[in-house]
């Protein structure tokens, strides 16, 4: 089993007696909820009948001066060096519906017309020149590359297995990052084998482990940044270490060493040696840590104060005090959280408690560990999956 990293930085015991919802800091400014009002609207198509139309928005991107708006069997191209007025009007759309006999498998499965649409998940820069889409593509999903300067079709059909989800609900998150693809999505039918997968480019295609709650647990997959030796993705799922407490969900952040070669034959083959995770804590402080455990969205990498860092918005648990907050976490940080120590659970049924350090392998995993001896590389592996 993977090894769960929850420094003692993030990771803090809930207090049994009753807390209160902190009180609101003072806002620097307000305006009413009809303020917005005065902004321009995109609805797809210009003079278009929205009642015959649905936009049925699924991301929004920039590449270069371009906003790429993507929806169902659309993508809209806005340019951000125009002024808009009273509607934001794109100046080039992209049509990809799903083909005849998809619609007709997607219908014999039991879904709905509605859902058999092809609803763009994936739409990531490779290069300067091709931009790499995807779609659910009625429950078959595909994959295809189109030229930034024209939008032509380049290429073949690529499966999206494991790329892009089944379905327009499922959430998901990706990057290229050296030439190579890091995917974070559901690689199935039913939604039960959540994966992070990295594949294209050099080398062989890496992947978490099937079906083990302690890599992942039910994850929905909110953001991925590209930051020195790793790629970082952010995350909320189902806490596996408050399995008897009920289903409480936690946010978390993963990361995955980008020159990882996978395992051996023997343990890991073609899955992750590098991925570990932690809890984001994002909560109030005082005589009781007031929680906001649930992760919504995240910035990409932005400088705050000159340092590195992601601004996240989270929520309350379904069962507590509705509320929302906004918490800033700095990429240094996170990065020396990783260096903290791991936690395992020696049962089933036991409680999760750090691992002791004589039982650590050393030099811990890091992308220099590479080039260690293949046997003191494979005790840390070894290590690693009897966690």
């Amino acid at each position: 089993m993977w090894c769960v990293m929850f420094p003692n930085l993030l990771l803090l015991l809930v207090r049994t007696h009753a807390i209160s919802f902190p009180e609101d800091t003072t806002a620097l400014d307000i305006v009413d909820r009809h303020y917005s009002r005065q902004y321009p609207v995109f609805r797809g198509r210009p003079s278009g009948n929205e009642s015959q139309h649905r936009l049925d928005f699924q991301l929004m991107t920039r590449i270069q001066d371009t906003l790429f708006i993507a929806g169902r069997d659309q993508v809209y191209l806005v340019s951000l060096r125009e002024s808009y007025r009273n509607d934001i009007t794109p100046y080039r759309k992209l049509t990809w519906r799903s083909g005849q006999a998809d619609r007709e498998t997607c219908a014999l499965k039991g879904k709905h017309r509605d859902e058999c649409h092809n609803f763009i998940k994936v739409l990531v820069p490779r290069n300067d020149d091709l931009v790499f889409i995807c779609g659910t593509n009625g429950f078959n999903p595909m994959c295809r590359y189109y030229r930034l300067d024209n939008l032509e079709f380049d290429g073949e059909e690529i499966s999206g297995l494991a790329r892009c989800p089944f379905d327009a609900k499922q959430t998901n998150v990706a990057l290229f990052s050296d030439g190579k693809l890091y995917s974070a999505t559901v690689a199935d039918f039913l939604a039960s084998d959540a994966v992070i997968y990295r594949s294209m480019g050099d080398g062989s295609a890496l992947r978490t482990i099937k079906y083990d709650s302690k890599w992942l647990k039910e994850p929905h997959f909110l953001h991925a940044v590209d930051y020195g030796n790793y790629v970082y993705f952010f995350f909320r799922e189902i806490a596996a270490e408050h399995n008897n407490l009920g289903r409480v969900v936690y946010s978390r952040v993963a990361r995955v060493c980008k020159s990882d070669v996978g395992g051996s034959q023997r343990v890991l083959e073609k899955h992750w040696t590098s991925f570990v995770k932690a809890r984001l804590n994002c909560s109030v402080p005082g005589e009781s840590f007031f929680y906001f455990d649930v992760l919504q969205s995240l910035t990409d990498i932005i400088n705050i104060s000159g340092v590195p860092s992601v601004v996240g918005v989270f929520t309350t648990q379904l069962n507590s005090i509705p509320g929302s907050a906004v918490c800033a976490f700095s990429m240094p940080d996170i990065e020396k959280v990783f260096e903290g120590r791991f936690k395992e659970q020696k049962t089933p049924d036991s409680v999760w408690t750090p691992v002791p350090d004589d039982r650590l392998p050393r030099p811990r995993y890091t992308p220099l560990s590479l080039s260690l001896s293949l046997s003191r590389s494979y005790s840390f592996i070894i290590f690693i999956f009897k966690l």
